[in-house]
């Protein structure tokens, strides 16, 4: 298997409350609570430690509230190389309805100095040369700006020849100036990053071949409820998911970015990368928490899931 380094430079521990319906202005009863170490590129970690793979995590992290996160980096074997920042890493509030529908309240991030910039790309140029693939994942912090994300992109992709990406807004924009090998956007995300309505499957099509041409050989772009489309060197191929129970979408992209890295770093077929990926994020909306719970379900995940071939 191979050796990973996932960037999470915004992480946060998740408090995921579980409740019938959200009624706004009134008393609402939750039916559970559950808290979760996070971040975007933590929770791809999580799924490829499960699919076999060795993880290093690193990003910048509270010096105040640290427990969750070095829990869950020693139950997973995690090779912790976080910056610790003053201050507490932010809370983020899910409150997942009964029928599915998550509101996020997100917390504004740490506030992280020039230094601790500085010594996170100093460990990224000692970390990156040993591993097989770099993830980049999440939102950027208080003191953190695009411009200092590409650097951190840039410097990545000069040590390692695979860094995909996973961001929105300015550091997606910006980011996608640096060429990354795989970029894991929703339709909305990408649709704002490059100014373009991406709502007719054929402008879709059209964009993905731009970012090809322009170097970014796999995109893969989430489509919730309607699937994934992905566009490769090889195949342009989009999945119909099966149909399962929601619990929670927190962290669906997530597992599907790591399914298709997964399938991607193994060398499989396109078909059964894609295919293995679509049933890894339908099996993590059926559950609160990251990680692969069930390889009976997966399977029949996997067997319902549908593909088709996208016209270039």
């Amino acid at each position: 298997m191979a050796r990973v380094l996932t960037v999470t430079l915004n992480p946060a521990l998740d408090l995921t409350v579980q409740l019938s319906a959200l009624r706004l202005g009134h008393v609402n009863r939750s039916e559970s609570l559950q808290m979760h170490a996070a971040g975007k590129g933590l929770n791809v970690a999580q799924v490829l430690a499960d699919l076999g793979h060795q993880l290093t995590v690193t990003g910048f992290l509270g010096e105040g509230n640290p427990q969750a996160f070095d829990q869950l980096f020693a139950a997973r074997g995690f090779a912790d190389e976080f910056v610790r920042v003053p201050g507490d890493t932010r809370s983020n509030i899910k409150l997942a309805e009964a029928d599915g529908r998550v509101t996020d309240i997100n917390g504004p991030g740490l506030l992280v100095s020039e230094t601790h910039c500085k010594e996170l790309l100093t460990r990224l140029e000692r970390l990156a040369p040993a591993h097989d693939l770099v993830v980049v994942a999440g939102s950027l912090p208080r003191g953190i700006d695009s411009q200092w994300f590409v650097q951190l992109l840039q410097t990545l992709k000069a040590r390692c020849a695979r860094v995909a990406l996973d961001s929105s807004g300015p550091a997606l924009r910006d980011g996608l100036a640096t060429r990354p090998w795989l970029i894991k956007p929703n339709e909305e995300e990408l649709g704002e990053a490059c100014g373009v309505d991406l709502s007719e499957s054929s402008a879709l099509a059209s964009e993905a071949r731009r970012l090809q041409a322009e170097g970014i050989e796999h995109v893969v772009v989430s489509q919730g409820a309607n699937g994934v489309s992905w566009f490769s060197p090889s195949a342009a191929l989009h999945a119909n998911p099966p149909r399962v129970r929601v619990v929670s979408t927190v962290g669906a992209g997530d597992s599907l970015l790591a399914g298709m890295l997964h399938g991607l770093l193994e060398g499989w077929p396109a078909e059964r990368t894609l295919t293995q990926a679509t049933a890894i994020a339908a099996q993590a909306v059926g559950q609160v928490g990251f990680g692969l719970t069930d390889t009976a379900e997966l399977a029949e995940l996997e067997a319902a899931v549908r593909l088709q071939s996208l016209s270039q």
